[in-house]
């Protein structure tokens, strides 16, 4: 079979001729118009092997490499088809390898997307709104992985895709002596889009990953100008469908729960820990109902996370409180819609304020929420409402989100309201407005104001225009080749107080962030691309002007053709800390103006191998005294069935001329069992030396069909150096035994 090709784009010549190309392509992306899918025109047997009658018919799609190299042709053929019926779309993959043997199927676990694997995947756009998409991939194991990606795949932290997300949707997978074969059936029933005048439009990408050669084939044709440009919405080929049949099911899903467990607090006078047991016997109610075509309503009762992994155990080294990841399913579905980020960690609508507090879970008695579209409008509505606690009264959180297409289909506007009210009178109101306009190309200006209402500042009379604001303004070009900026100001005042947000600081005005210049050097055997940056940022106090917080320095990222990536950099900072802060009982960080100065690097080797390691470090002065950092994790992919993972992160901290001295270590073993597509077994353990805790995480789930669970969870913590501390803590400090199962009926 004749392998396709195409010419590739920097095959030779300057770096500049490049870089226009590369610009070219992009622009004509953006520019590009809506491509009728084509309609089946005969049954589909679910099987893999995609060879029936209706399948021939439909043309394959025209794959382009994305990386390593752009432009090249593909080294191994792919025949890629995308069709649809009345119900469902689908999409089917003929992937040859001159290497069929070598194959790789590292994993059997539902949405267990890994960079190990061969991959096929399917990202769909389906409210056509260039921010946000809904992706569907599979592997030769037939494995299931659905994740909703969002703010257009952009991100300076974690992956911005959520993988918590699942709906219904099916997989059939095949291999024979010349390569592997797969064929998805995707329901409308399971897409929220919008119908006008009988005809539907989105955006859709797809594309083949090998990992042996870090190589992606993809359609339409990606240009390596961003980190997850083949999952960025505004790079999808725009297409459309018609006669498409709608359908409204809704879905059922009770739960029971037994377990039992035992906690160890402090009494009221904090003379000893006291022992505690609890039984439980708990019963529980989801429902999803899709409204229409663009709008699903959730409704949950009695809402219980048990199945849940623990929480990472973090060492802080900051005076401010640490940011940890949503977890709760409930919470991640279609998170996306009640994003209003207002740069770094802050976060306008934080969902862990919700049945979470210092002293433990708190129970939700249940909640609602509606997402979809109204008209031109991108539509969220959330209300949950907990009981009470020892140091909670019952309380009432309340979201609705509201943004739309302005000026171009790349520009956003809209608003958010949230509200917290106890039973005890305490409330809390905050409102927003955000806007997000491509002004020109890759040229994006971002804009946030929120303002917080409480019930103290209104006691106190203390609520004018200005003082429990939030407002930033910020302007970055979106793309990694040539030059790049994310440039802002900020500005949060004394009484801003989002109480369903994050908001880690008060009082400052910050100004920042980078200024880089990233190019695809020509013909290196190994380097696939690097960026030079400059990072400044600075916070200062509102009240005096002083400067509270600052960091600059250069740094250079850089990725490998084979699929590794890296980062080293030099920083100086400046504190000027007007209360003291612990690190621990033996470390303390003195009131006072510190410059301190420190190098720190990354490499994370190669994804592709199924040995792989991620080494990062971090050398220099720290505050008044020294500081350094190590961390390795490790990750073993020793068949489909199993995967051994880990995670040690060492801090020394030495304060000299005050002999004082603060170790922390971090330690963390995973470990995944997997006997089939159905049924897996997880356990984490984790070891944190600032608390002397050890957690252990044991978790079983039999999973047969979407939405039919059963887990068994067990926890354990445990003090490793119980006589450490005063009172002396007990050695068994908790345990928890827990079994759920919970089924899904379809009405």
């Amino acid at each position: 079979m004749e392998r396709s090709r195409t010419t590739p784009l920097c095959p030779s010549g300057s770096s500049v001729v490049c870089l226009a190309v590369l610009i070219l392509v992009t622009a004509s992306i953006a520019a590009q118009e809506s491509v009728p899918l084509q309609k089946l025109t005969g049954e589909i047997t679910l099987d893999g092997w995609s060879n029936e009658p209706a399948w021939r018919s439909v043309t394959p799609l025209r794959l382009t490499m994305s990386s390593p190299t752009f432009g090249n042709a593909p080294t191994e053929n792919s025949e890629i088809r995308v069709a649809y019926d009345h119900e469902a779309v689908y999409a089917s993959g003929r992937f040859f390898d001159s290497d069929v043997k070598n194959l790789r199927a590292s994993t059997l676990v539902r949405d267990a997307i890994g960079p190990q694997d061969d991959l096929f995947a399917i990202i769909l756009d389906t409210f056509n709104d260039n921010e946000n998409a809904l992706g569907f991939l599979t592997s030769p194991a037939g494995i299931r992985a659905d994740f909703a990606v969002f703010n257009d795949a952009e991100t300076s932290g974690p992956p911005p895709f959520n993988t918590s997300w699942n709906t219904f949707w099916d997989v059939a997978v095949a291999r024979d002596e010349r390569g592997w074969y797969a064929e998805m059936r995707i329901p409308f029933s399971s897409l929220r889009f919008q119908n006008l005048d009988d005809e539907v439009q989105m955006g859709m990408i797809v594309w083949r990953y090998h990992p042996r050669k870090n190589e992606t084939v993809t359609y339409p044709q990606i240009p390596p100008t961003s980190a997850w440009g083949i999952m960025k919405p505004s790079y999808a080929q725009k297409i459309s469908f018609n006669g498409v049949r709608p359908s409204n099911p809704a879905y059922l899903t009770p739960y029971v729960l037994l377990g039992k467990s035992f906690a160890h607090d402090l009494n009221d006078e904090k003379t000893a820990y006291m022992r505690s047991e609890n039984r439980s016997r708990e019963i529980g109610l989801d429902f999803k109902y899709s409204l229409s075509s663009n709008l699903t309503l959730d409704l949950t009762l009695n809402t219980d996370f048990a199945q849940v992994e623990a929480d990472d155990q973090q060492v802080n080294l900051t005076r401010f409180s640490l940011f940890f990841p949503e977890k709760r399913l409930f919470f991640q579905e279609r998170s996306s819609i009640f994003d209003f980020s207002t740069g770094g960690p802050t976060r306008t609508f934080y969902s862990r304020q919700i049945g979470i507090s210092e002293e433990g879970p708190v129970r939700i008695l249940g909640g609602a929420r509606l997402v979809g579209r109204v008209g031109e409008w991108d539509f969220g509505f959330l209300n949950m409402q907990t009981d009470k606690s020892e140091d909670l009264p019952s309380e009432n959180f309340g979201v609705l989100r509201l943004r739309r297409q302005v000026i171009n289909e790349n520009s956003y506007a809209g608003g958010i309201v949230t509200t917290r009210y106890g039973n005890n009178g305490r409330y809390n109101m905050v409102y927003g407005l955000d806007g997000i306009i491509r002004v020109a190309g890759d040229h994006y200006l971002i804009a946030n104001w929120i303002q917080s209402f409480d019930d103290t500042l209104l006691t106190a009379k203390k609520i004018d225009a200005f003082n429990s604001i939030r407002a930033r303004l910020q302007m970055e070009r979106r793309n990694v080749i040539g030059v790049g900026y994310d440039l802002g100001v900020s500005i949060t005042t004394e009484h801003f107080n989002p109480a369903i947000g994050f908001s880690p600081r008060a009082d400052y005005t910050r100004v920042g962030d980078r200024i880089s210049y990233g190019w695809y050097p020509k013909d290196h055997p190994w380097l696939q691309s690097h960026t030079l940056a400059l990072i400044a940022s600075t916070f200062m106090r509102n009240a005096d002007g002083v400067v509270e917080s600052a960091e600059f320095g250069p740094a250079w990222n850089f990725n490998t053709k084979a699929g590794g990536w890296g980062s080293f950099g030099f920083s100086v900072y400046h504190e000027n800390i007007p209360e003291e802060f612990e690190l621990s009982d033996d470390a303390v960080i003195p009131v006072g103006k510190h410059w301190f100065a420190g190098a720190k690097g990354l490499y994370q080797s190669p994804f592709g191998s199924l040995l792989r390691t991620a080494i990062t470090f971090e050398a220099g002065t720290f505050y008044d005294g020294w500081k350094a950092t190590v961390g390795i994790n490790p990750s073993w992919t020793i068949s489909k069935h199993f995967e051994l993972s880990g995670d040690y992160q060492a801090n020394i901290i030495r304060f000299s001329e005050r002999k004082q001295e603060f170790d922390g270590h971090i330690g963390r073993i995973r470990l995944r069992f997997t006997l089939n597509t159905e049924f897996s077994l997880s356990t984490f353990t984790q070891y944190n030396s600032a608390t002397g805790a050890v957690g252990m995480n044991l978790r079983l789930r039999y999973n047969p069909r979407e939405g039919n669970d059963l887990y068994f969870v067990y926890d354990e913590g445990v003090n490793a150096d119980p006589l450490r501390f005063l009172p002396h803590k007990p050695r068994n400090e908790s345990r928890a035994i827990v079994l759920k199962y919970r089924y899904t009926f379809v009405l």
